[in-house]
């Protein structure tokens, strides 16, 4: 007998490395990849428990690989409905999406995932 599925964790990687201004539109790749290596190697603060981390990445960023611990997603077109689209997959499972984006919130929490900000997962 197995238990529940482990949190699902969705970053909206664009957003997320957005949210500070530490140049990283010089080397969006770059930056998406620096934060797949901070939640691989620390998790996402405040979850107790297991947890699968996916990033979910657009434009420049598509390509960056996965690592253990997390999953990189390339949008194929729009990075919100990508995150969307993985939200709605998970049917009843514990999901909580790190995003500021006002539209995107609304969108996911019509489909029962919780939200965090940028700050969840990002000094």
């Amino acid at each position: 007998m197995t238990g529940p599925a482990p949190l699902l964790v969705v970053v909206d990687a664009a957003n997320v490395v957005g949210s500070v201004p530490d140049g990283w539109w010089r080397d969006r790749r770059g930056a998406a990849e620096r934060l797949r290596d901070r939640l691989a190697a620390d998790g996402v603060p405040g979850v107790d428990g297991p947890v699968e981390i996916v990033l979910v990445v657009e434009g420049a960023a598509r390509g960056v690989e996965s690592v253990p611990g997390v999953r990189v997603s390339s949008a194929p077109g729009s990075g919100d409905d990508h995150i969307v689209e993985v939200v709605a997959e998970a049917g009843d499972r514990a999901v909580r999406v790190v995003t500021a984006d006002r539209e995107l919130r609304r969108r996911v929490v019509e489909l029962g995932a919780e939200v965090a900000g940028p700050r969840t997962v990002r000094p």
